[in-house]
């Protein structure tokens, strides 16, 4: 069973960011499928996704939804920086502040998980 971490950074904008949120959760996918552990972070930009997703009206809600048990968290200080604090926290994702007030990649390797990012 493999332990994987996905990190989502991509901004919102363009079809490039939609296509890297769009692999990164059906990689999601496939690991929870798979019956790894499986965790998904978003951080930096990637933070301004969490509110798109958790709109029920949004293309991938149900992708993201069906994720909710795997998603670890997204980066407070990121959350904060780009302004998505609230959003987060309404969309019930917890803010990670292992670091400071950032997630900790330190802390994802000596819990042996690899990381991917998109």
């Amino acid at each position: 069973m493999s332990k994987i971490a996905i990190v989502i950074l991509a901004d919102v904008e363009g079809a490039e960011a939609l296509g890297r949120i769009v692999n990164a959760l059906n990689a999601a996918k496939e690991f929870q499928e798979g019956k790894d552990q499986v965790k998904v972070v978003f951080s930096g930009a990637g933070t301004k996704w969490i509110g798109l997703l958790a709109d029920p009206k949004h293309n991938f809600h149900g992708l993201f939804a069906g994720l909710k048990e795997q998603i670890d968290g997204a980066c407070g200080f990121c959350a904060g920086a780009f302004g998505v604090t609230d959003a987060v926290k309404s969309a019930g994702i917890c803010v990670l502040q292992q670091f400071g007030t950032n997630m900790s990649y330190r802390q994802l390797i000596n819990d042996g998980y690899q990381i991917l990012t998109f």
